[in-house]
C-alpha cells in the first residue's frame, strides 16, 4: 500500500528547482562577459516577445565582450534598445549589423547590489524547495487519513522528504556561496 507514495517526484521537482535556480543566477552580471547575461531580454518582435538568441548569433570572443551578430537589420534599433532598458547596466555599441558589448569591471557598490540580488534569488529558491516539501507533506497526511499508509510509514517519508529538503537547501547554499565569490573576485 505504502508504493502510492513517490519520494522521486518530490526530488524530481526539488531537482528542477535546483537547475531553475542556477539558470536564474547565470544571468547576473558578473566581472566576465556570458552569453547567458542576455536570456532575460526579450525583444518585441514580429508580433511576438522573443529572445535575443532567435534573432541573433551570440558569441563571446572576449572575457569582456560579448558580440550579438543581428541577423535581419529591422531588427538591431529593437536589440540596442531592450539591452539599453536592460537591469544590466550596459551601453551597447552598434556597428552595422553587430552590437559589441563591453563588460565594465564592477564597481564596489555594483557588486554589493550583485550579492543582494543573489541573495535574494536564494532565498526564492529556497521557498520554492520548502513548498515542494509542504506540498509532499499535504500528501501524506491525506494518505494517512485515508488509511493508505501507516503512521510509521508516514513518519518515515516524512523524514526522508526532510532530508531532502535540508540536501537541497544546502546545495543552493553551496552554489550562492560560489558565486559570491565570483562577484567578489576583483
Amino acid at each position: 500500500m505504502s508504493s502510492e507514495f513517490n519520494e522521486k517526484n518530490y526530488s524530481l521537482k526539488m531537482d528542477k528547482s535546483i537547475q531553475s535556480f542556477k539558470k536564474d543566477i547565470s544571468t547576473l552580471r558578473t566581472g566576465r562577459a556570458n552569453a547567458n547575461m542576455l536570456d532575460t531580454i526579450k525583444i518585441d518582435v514580429y508580433g511576438q516577445l522573443m529572445p535575443i538568441e532567435q534573432l541573433a548569433t551570440v558569441s563571446v570572443p572576449e572575457a569582456r565582450l560579448i558580440s550579438i551578430q543581428v541577423w535581419d537589420k529591422g531588427n538591431i534599433a529593437l536589440i540596442d534598445s531592450a539591452i539599453q532598458k536592460s537591469e544590466l547596466g550596459i551601453n551597447p555599441q552598434v556597428d552595422g549589423q553587430i552590437i559589441r558589448l563591453r563588460i565594465p569591471d564592477l564597481t564596489e557598490e555594483r557588486r554589493k547590489d550583485l550579492i543582494k540580488i543573489l541573495k535574494n534569488m536564494g532565498e526564492k529558491g529556497k521557498i520554492s524547495i520548502r513548498n515542494i516539501r509542504r506540498e509532499a507533506n499535504e500528501e501524506l497526511k491525506k494518505k494517512l487519513k485515508d488509511k493508505n499508509i501507516t503512521e510509521d510509514e508516514n513518519k518515515n517519508f516524512e523524514k526522508n522528504v526532510q532530508k531532502l529538503t535540508d540536501i537541497n537547501i544546502q546545495n543552493i547554499d553551496k552554489i550562492l556561496s560560489g558565486k559570491e565569490k565570483e562577484i567578489l573576485q576583483i
